[in-house]
């Protein structure tokens, strides 16, 4: 549904970067629940048949640097370009309390409600059912009803990319990958990295340790000097927070953030980040609503959407990757550059995917395999 208006929607949320900046950085000083001012200049070129209002909900403060920062940046491009009202709660545990919040909001008026955290989904399927005038999205996981979407980006084309810059970087051959849950999402996200890592670099191996957690700094900090001390030389990582990236630069390492461009919380030791880009898929998602053109979907694309990518590569990594990875970049939008193409051989030697093929979406969605070049194990 959403597919062709993303381009658009992409060229609009960069033109709004400068505003959205300063924005966010007032956002995030206020934090509990903010209500946006629209622009009356955007307002006037918006098609607004529906009135909407839409609450944002996060697991974590929006000034995290990471997970839900790339959120509440999506949020505020939407706001800003549709001239819409928004409310957002942050730090929000998944659990029942998520049930409350969205309850609150819609009470003030929120007839469109974006749920970013997985462990939102039974609940959000719930008031799904209960509010059927509210039209729900719901961030990673996979249920939909008539008035629920979910949706998701393939961050594994940024993952792959930011592979090939650890595995050029390294000097041990030993990568530490910060991880937060043994879930599909995390363990393909892995695979893509190692992937990477092993187009530039056969000898290098990518070492898991896991911390049963999403948000968890401190926790996150600890596993990464953890694998540093077992002779890692980059980190990377699938946390919302940037801890990671502080053990890096502590103690002399080279790291890839995530969620958002993390170079500015280990300047010494960011290499790039995964990142995504939220604010297209908010703007149309939000359109379809307000000109009636809305049916559930489940919505996963990739790099050619705008949805996700790799943040600029730092001064930090050699010349050598940003001419790779701009070469792998342009393939993949070309659509000769897979993540997941064969021949893919996982941990036990076996042949998952062929010369000549690829995993499939179905496949990556139920991943519970590492490939060969990790060193970790899944069920924790």
């Amino acid at each position: 549904m959403f597919k062709r208006g993303l381009k658009k929607a992409l060229a609009l949320t960069l033109a709004l970067t400068l505003a959205l900046t300063f924005a966010l950085t007032g956002c995030a000083q206020s934090g509990g629940t903010t209500e946006g001012k629209p622009s009356n200049e955007v307002v006037a070129t918006q098609n607004n048949e529906k009135n909407v209002k839409a609450g944002f909900i996060f697991m974590g403060p929006v000034a995290d640097g990471g997970w839900s920062q790339s959120h509440n940046e999506g949020r505020l491009a939407a706001e800003a370009a549709l001239g819409i009202e928004t409310l957002y709660k942050e730090s929000v545990p998944e659990t029942q309390e998520v049930e409350k919040v969205a309850r609150d909001m819609i009470d003030q008026g929120c007839n469109v409600i974006f749920a970013a955290s997985f462990g939102y989904m039974d609940y959000i399927e719930k008031l799904a059912k209960e509010f059927p005038e509210v039209t729900f999205f719901h961030c990673s996981g996979y249920k939909t009803a008539e008035n629920m979407s979910n949706y998701f980006g393939k961050i594994e084309d940024a993952r792959y990319l930011s592979g090939l810059v650890a595995g050029l970087q390294t000097k041990t051959n030993q990568i530490g990958y910060v991880a937060a849950m043994p879930l599909p999402e995390v363990v393909r996200g892995i695979n893509a990295f190692a992937l990477g890592v092993k187009a530039v670099n056969p000898e290098a191996t990518v070492k898991v340790s896991w911390t049963n957690a999403w948000y968890d700094p401190a926790k996150e900090k600890e596993a990464g000097s953890a694998l540093i001390d077992g002779g890692c030389d980059v980190l990377a990582q699938h946390q919302n927070a940037a801890g990671a990236q502080q053990a890096a630069e502590e103690k002399g390492v080279w790291s890839i953030g995530y969620h958002a461009d993390m170079s500015a919380v280990a300047p010494n030791a960011n290499l790039t980040s995964a990142v995504w880009n939220w604010g297209p898929y908010y703007i149309e998602a939000i359109q379809s609503v307000m000109d009636g053109t809305y049916t559930a979907e489940s919505y996963w694309e990739g790099i050619e959407a705008g949805v996700v990518d790799v943040s600029p590569l730092t001064a930090n990594a050699s010349a050598e990757a940003k001419e790779v990875v701009d070469a792998a970049k342009a393939q993949m939008l070309e659509g000769t550059l897979k993540a997941f193409q064969g021949p893919i051989v996982d941990q036990a030697g076996n042949e998952r995917v062929a010369e000549g093929s690829e995993l499939s979406d179905e496949e990556q969605l139920s991943c519970d395999w590492f490939v060969d070049n990790v060193i970790g194990e899944i069920n924790q």
